[in-house]
């Protein structure tokens, strides 16, 4: 079969994808810059075409208890929202996390704090890599940096929090949610049947079945031992991620003297800045982390026996460069640079803060 290609926005291409993969459900409530995962969703009219439930909830609460319910039932359930949406759905964020629920979550980030600003930013790290809801639990984070990878991160996505039943999250930015670029759709996938539901997710509630006690999906524990048994067998599950499902790429790193960290549509941006480094004889590499958790540190730490600095670049005040800094543990001098308010970044910033940081401390 031919190729399917289509010129679309990152939005875009993560709703195709959807629908494309069989999910059962997507159940979410429009904010800027991602309502047109949502208005692509209802204009596909999937229901008609794959059984694909959409639905706009009335709130952002109520959306993510509605992926809580169709998780427990064993469904390939998805959402979307924007930063402050997604810190209304942070306690069902945990609630999935504590429950051993797999559902997919996409997070096109805006400007803040608060409302903030409809402007792209990256200022979310914390929230989704550091956990933003209570307890001790970890999402498996995917940052794209093009619209081919929105939609290939779908079905990724997906499989991920299948494979170690933990809730994914595609952590975009409002530019790559909506720049416009050519992309290679995927193979229509069939929906799970009931049968091969039960098969894959003999946990999930589907009712009282003849002959046995129902399975209770919940995250409550009240038995202070049992608890503590159940998180370690989560902090065991986590280890194992990040044993088996780190990803990153690597840009001219192969003789760099120095090294630029980034993600989603910084990485981008990087790219130009390390080729202009490099016209100027500055041996300049870039390692933008696909898989914000699990983070790459093991990379990271050994790129600090190279290099002479690092440079986290970041659309937001310093986030993502704590764990970089913890990973060198000090062995090499690890700045940060970025913009905020939704304001981006140029190449020949990128390259003046290199300089002014790193090249003029050594």
């Amino acid at each position: 079969m031919a190729e399917e290609i289509k010129l679309m926005k990152g939005n875009e291409a993560i709703a195709h994808a959807a629908i494309r993969y069989g999910t059962d459900g997507y159940f979410g409530y429009p904010i800027t810059p991602q309502s047109e995962i949502l208005e692509t969703l209802m204009a596909e009219t999937p229901w008609e075409k794959t059984g694909m439930v959409v639905l706009q909830a009335e709130s952002e609460v109520a959306a993510i208890n509605m992926i809580y319910g169709g998780a427990a039932s064993g469904k390939r359930v998805m959402t979307s929202s924007s930063s402050p949406g997604i810190s209304l759905k942070q306690e069902g964020i945990s609630y999935l996390a504590g429950a051993d629920l797999p559902c997919l979550i996409v997070n096109v980030m805006r400007g803040g704090p608060g409302l903030g600003t409809i402007q792209p930013s990256q200022a979310d790290y914390f929230q989704t890599v550091k956990g933003g809801g209570h307890g001790d639990y970890r999402l498996i984070t995917l940052a794209p940096s093009s619209v081919q990878e929105m939609a290939d991160f779908v079905s990724l996505g997906f499989d991920l929090a299948f494979t170690y039943a933990n809730p994914c999250m595609i952590l975009a930015d409002g530019i790559i949610g909506q720049m416009m670029e050519k992309v290679i759709l995927p193979p229509y996938r069939k929906r799970k049947t009931e049968a091969e539901i039960r098969e894959e997710s003999p946990w999930a509630a589907q009712g009282k079945p003849k002959g046995r006690k129902p399975n209770i999906v919940t995250s409550l524990e009240l038995d202070p031992a049992l608890m503590e048994e159940k998180n370690n067998r989560f902090q065991a599950k986590y280890r194992k991620i990040e044993e088996t499902e780190v990803r990153y790429e690597e840009f001219h790193c192969e003789d760099a003297e120095y090294l630029l960290l980034a993600f989603g549509s910084s990485a981008r941006i990087c790219q130009k800045a390390v080729e202009l480094a490099r016209l100027e004889g500055i041996r300049l590499g870039l390692l933008r982390p696909i898989t914000l958790w699990p983070f790459p540190k093991v990379i990271i730490e050994a790129y600090s026996h190279k290099v002479k600095g690092m440079l986290s670049v970041e659309l937001n005040a310093g986030q993502m460069v704590e764990d970089v800094r913890l990973a060198v543990n000090g062995k090499v001098k690890v700045e940060h640079f970025g913009r905020l308010g939704g304001i981006v970044f140029t190449p020949d910033e990128i390259l003046v803060a290199l300089k002014e940081k790193i090249i003029t401390h050594e």
